[in-house]
């Protein structure tokens, strides 16, 4: 039992030392790599161009740093190249940092690549190199160049051999559409993508620019650009060009149609719905004219145009109204309209001014006539007077009398007459 209990005790001592020389030797490894930080980037580098691989040390005791290529093989040992590659250069070397360039990348050259740094035990750090391939120019193509309105149309978008995969995004003008992509693989992990984009047109979109862009991390603002040609049947308007107002009896009747379509109408005619067309109407082309109107001619007429697309009518409904009772006396068309109108408006005023004058008048008339009066009146009772040759004659029978008789008459007295008016 002893010896068994001391074998048992001997071996535990043993685990127990075996244990803290690992613990010792662990601890001194990690205050090593403390001590000592080795650190490194990724790096993404369009193909052609140049990349930069820096190995960095921080608290560095005279360590030696190295940099090893994807298959391990050494490109830098301190500041000396033993690969036979130009394309690698030393940028920097110090205690510090071990920095390398990489002209003209290839595809060939994408990988991990290590940098190392010779402590013990010894430590890497890794740096990913990632080329980029930008697509080409994107080649765009629709199934038909020109199309009718309603109709359906697809347009594809195709960016060729990239690495990674391109994504394609459509523009409508100003409006984003979504199409339907699909992703190929080809050789040495290069991606080729399309996306083919269905829309159906209306006559707005003729003229409308569509545009499929390329996002990649490669390539900025690459993109094709394609303008909708579309088809679509006339638009037809009739304009009534003489007379401006209303139509009457015994005037004449001018219309006009207007009509625009893809391609341009190739052909406009006239018609009277439910009825012929008066016998002498006169029609030009998209013009129709009908002289000396009267009511039978009241009716729905009709402008019609056709393109290789449809047709498409407009109409135009004739209501003749009564010739006017009066002729009005001619004027000048704008100003003397506007003097009638006024005339018109002030019509009654003249008739208070003719009122109002007629009693003024009156009125003056009657003064007048009362001024004669009252003139012949004052004219009668002031008419005889007495002069002193007439003096102490009230006694006589007459005028002659009294003269001859009065107080210091002479026997050649003149007779004296006065007369009033």
């Amino acid at each position: 039992m002893a010896i068994t209990g001391n074998g048992s005790l001997t071996i535990y001592l043993s685990v127990f030392v075996i244990s803290a020389a690992f613990l010792l030797k662990g601890a001194a490894e990690t205050l090593s790599v403390e001590g000592q930080n080795l650190g490194t980037d990724n790096v993404s580098v369009i193909e052609g161009e140049m990349a930069t691989i820096s190995c960095r040390v921080k608290n560095n005791d005279d360590s030696v740093i190295q940099l090893l290529n994807p298959n391990r093989q050494t490109i830098y040992f301190r500041d000396v190249r033993p690969l036979k590659d130009s394309r690698f250069q030393l940028v920097n070397f110090s205690d510090n940092e071990l920095r390398v360039s990489l002209s003209n990348v290839s595809l060939s050259d994408e990988g991990r690549y290590v940098c190392q740094l010779y402590t013990d035990p010894p430590q890497e750090a890794y740096a990913d190199i990632t080329v980029l391939v930008p697509p080409g120019i994107p080649i765009m193509d629709s199934r038909e160049d020109v199309v009718s309105e309603g109709n359906e149309t697809e347009l594809t978008c195709t960016a060729m051999v990239s690495k990674p995969a391109a994504s394609i995004r459509w523009m409508k003008g100003e409006q984003e559409l979504t199409g339907e992509m699909t992703v190929d693989e080809t050789y040495d992990r290069m991606f080729t993508v399309t996306s083919r984009l269905r829309l159906t047109v209306s006559k707005e979109d003729d003229g409308e620019p569509v545009s499929c862009i390329i996002d990649h991390p490669a390539v900025k603002d690459l993109r094709a650009q394609r303008y909708l040609e579309v088809l679509y049947q006339p638009e037809v308007k009739i304009v009534q060009a003489f007379p401006e107002g209303l139509t009457r009896e015994g005037e004449n009747l001018e219309l006009t149609c207007i009509a625009k379509g893809k391609p341009q109408p190739h052909q406009i005619s006239w018609l009277r719905v439910d009825d012929d067309v008066p016998s002498h109407t006169v029609i030009t082309g998209s013009d129709l004219f009908i002289e000396n109107l009267n009511k039978s001619y009241n009716g729905t007429y009709r402008c019609v145009a056709s393109n290789t697309v449809g047709d498409a009518y407009d109409d135009y409904i004739l209501f003749v109204h009564d010739a006017p009772t009066t002729i009005p006396t001619p004027t000048t068309l704008n100003l003397d309209n506007t003097q009638d109108s006024r005339a018109g408006e002030g019509a009654p005023q003249k008739i208070d001014h003719a009122v109002i004058g007629g009693v003024v008048a009156v009125v003056m008339f009657a003064i007048l006539c009362a001024l004669i009066v009252l003139g012949r009146y004052f004219a009668r009772h002031k008419g005889t007077y007495f002069t002193h040759e007439a003096k102490g004659a009230d006694d006589a029978a007459d005028a002659d009398t009294a003269i001859i008789n009065a107080e210091g008459g002479h026997n050649n007295t003149e007779e004296k007459k006065e007369y009033y008016i």
